[in-house]
């Protein structure tokens, strides 16, 4: 059975690099260890996010539908679709953008966060959390510029400014669930990269290429990383974008709550998404002549999950 390998982010970077590299081209994930997150703010991040989904429905919903595409705030249970699928995810979430100033010219397309009056501290420790996983994002993203042939810094300008999301993921336990619902049923994800805590909880599954489904099991505090479709694009399939979903547990556990906080790397949303020219090759022709933006084609997405209307 195929196993993912488990990576130190301490290790030199041309060695993570080819480590990452292989990893991502097998199988689309890795898992990393040694990543320099502080551990007592994750567990103040979990703590936040725990209370606040224990509060009423009729609260969460006041931070709900406040802006286009449910890219900020407090997204309802039921809401968000896969691609294809017919019943709708067992999930609520909570989505932090970046802080950008009103006159900047990135504002037009990452609206304003929104932030909840309770818990106490919730923004000061996700906006800090938020700003920690994008500096561990940059880094492992440097390492993938190794990997490619390309200069470490080769990423800097492309997320500068990136709408890059935190989200914040409770499936609550599951009873009376519609045939065939599953906590996050089979999906790609849209970004460059996603920085995953909270996988330790089984459920995370991902699909090999020989059309097996396996665990991704995380030693305790490691991130889980993932490929997402605009790297996928971006490296014209070197590095693929691997479906993944959250299934429900068989035993007791689903009378329990998960919680999960994915970290999805965006590029800045006028970035020309352009395939690499060390990426394209007789055997691997380009599959995409033509160049797409980032925020065009987090748009298309957007409307194929369910998040915003055509």
């Amino acid at each position: 059975m195929t196993q993912l390998p488990i990576l130190s982010l301490a290790q030199p970077a041309d060695e993570f690099a080819q480590a990452i590299g292989k990893s991502f081209q097998q199988t689309g994930f890795a898992l990393v260890t040694d990543h320099g997150l502080d551990p007592d703010l994750v567990s103040r991040g979990w703590a936040m996010t725990q209370a606040f989904f224990a509060q009423d429905e009729a609260e969460k919903r006041l931070y709900a539908d406040k802006v286009v595409g449910n890219q900020r705030g407090y997204i309802p249970f039921g809401r968000e679709i896969a691609k294809d699928a017919k019943v709708h995810d067992l999930k609520e979430f909570w989505h932090v953008g970046r802080d950008v100033a009103p006159n900047d010219p990135d504002a037009a397309t990452m609206p304003p966060n929104i932030w909840p009056d309770a818990p106490q501290g919730f923004r000061g420790t996700l906006s800090a959390l938020y700003a920690a996983l994008d500096q561990v994002g940059a880094t492992i993203l440097s390492r993938i510029a190794l990997y490619l042939g390309l200069a470490d810094d080769w990423f800097d300008g492309a997320i500068h400014n990136g709408n890059s999301i935190l989200r914040l993921l409770h499936y609550p336990p599951i009873i009376d669930a519609p045939e065939g619902a599953i906590r996050a049923g089979a999906h790609e994800d849209i970004n460059l990269i996603t920085l995953l805590l909270g996988a330790e909880e089984a459920g995370l599954q991902l699909l090999t290429r020989e059309n097996e489904w396996i665990d991704a099991s995380p030693p305790e505090g490691a991130l889980v990383i993932n490929v997402g479709d605009m790297l996928q694009r971006l490296t014209n399939h070197h590095l693929p974008s691997t479906t993944h979903r959250v299934i429900n547990p068989a035993s007791e556990r689903s009378r329990h709550s998960r919680y999960s906080m994915p970290f999805f790397l965006h590029l800045r949303s006028d970035f020309p998404i352009k395939t690499l020219d060390q990426c394209i090759s007789a055997d691997n022709p380009n599959r995409y002549p033509e160049p797409i933006l980032a925020d065009d084609y987090l748009h298309e997405r957007l409307v194929e999950i369910g998040l915003i209307k055509a």
